[in-house]
Parts: structure tokens; sequence; C-alpha cells
């Protein structure tokens, strides 16, 4: 069921535990195929700015392929 981008912003994130990772700040799209590749749980623009971004982006994004569940929150498996 295709969804809104701008939909998933401040969604909160959940494990398939229940534990909450954070909102959605930020959404990576894959160009190429016109797909979501990433959430992220931090302003983009305060990754960019970081001296370690590689490492921050890992912290602080999920792969869009964990996603499970997209409702009032959104639901992620504990490992891609």
């Amino acid at each position: 069921m295709p969804i809104n981008v701008s939909e998933l912003y401040n969604k909160k994130i959940l494990t398939l535990g229940g534990k909450m990772l954070g909102e959605v700040k930020g959404v990576m799209l894959n160009l190429e195929n016109g797909e979501v590749s990433h959430l992220l749980l931090n302003d983009v623009s305060n990754l960019i700015r970081s001296p370690d971004l590689r490492n921050d982006f890992i912290k602080n994004s999920i792969s869009f392929k964990r996603v499970r569940k997209i409702s009032e929150s959104i639901v992620i498996s504990e490992k891609e």
C-alpha cells in the first residue's frame, strides 16, 4: 500500500519487541529505484555537520528493509 513520504515524519519507531528507538526526523531516498532507503533518527543537517559522518549515519539511521508495519508508529525487525 503506497504512502506519502511526508506521512513518515515524526512517527515513532519501535522494534517488534516494543523497544522505542526514536522518531523519524528525515528520509533517505534511492533515486535510482524511487524507493525509501533509510529512516533518519536525527535531522539530516545535524548529520552532515558531523566530523564522523559515516559512523553517525549508521547510528542514526534504520534501513527501510527492516520495516514490518506502518500505522500510527513504524514497527521494525531487530535485524535486516
